[in-house]
């Protein structure tokens, strides 16, 4: 009577279960700020605003904190050398000792004064390296008019976020080694 057709009888291909598929409705976007983004998981009139890595992050403490760490003002005040070879030290991830940096600031500081040139650079690295803002004023001018206070804001920024450059780089590396358990074997109950 009619002629056979041939049908295909797989059900049609779908996503894995683990991968859900997110909805196909989207909901309306007020730009705010640098950027933001629709989260419907949250609610169809929710958005998340989030901040894009170009702009830098504040320091964890301001430029004249000095006393929120009275053991390194101290030190600071009355030996700078030190201070500084400790952040060179950490900045530098080792590769210089804070004994050598430590002399050549005190060389620099000694035969020339400009030993605040030496030190701005490398607060200009620790800027880099924690994508900190250049503020209250550009590194140089920082280091020429506040040379203990910027050395004691390094240090303690450098402590907070976890790296105690009274200890060193090695120090550090080491501090960090143990505190991490190591596990061996796979999990059991």
């Amino acid at each position: 009577m009619y002629p056979s057709v041939e049908t295909n009888h797989e059900p049609p291909p779908t996503a894995p279960p683990e991968m859900p598929q997110p909805p196909q409705t989207t909901a309306p976007a007020l730009v705010v700020g640098p950027t933001v983004h629709v989260m419907p998981s949250l609610g169809p009139n929710v958005s998340v605003l989030q901040v894009p890595p170009s702009i830098p992050a504040p320091w964890s403490t301001g430029l004249f904190d000095c006393y929120d760490d009275i053991d390194n003002c101290c030190m600071t005040c009355f030996c700078p050398c030190i201070t500084f070879g400790q952040i060179a030290e950490i900045v530098d991830h080792g590769s210089i000792s804070c004994c050598a940096s430590s002399s050549l600031y005190t060389g620099l500081m000694f035969l020339t004064g400009c030993h605040w040139l030496y030190s701005c650079f490398y607060r200009k690295k620790l800027r880099g390296h924690f994508f900190l803002e250049d503020s209250p004023c550009g590194d140089c001018c920082v280091h020429c008019c506040c040379e203990p206070c910027a050395l004691c804001q390094e240090h303690r920024e450098l402590r907070l976020r976890g790296l105690d450059p009274s200890f060193g780089w090695h120090g550090n590396l080491a501090r960090q080694t143990t505190m991490i358990p190591l596990t061996i074997g796979g999990m059991t109950r």
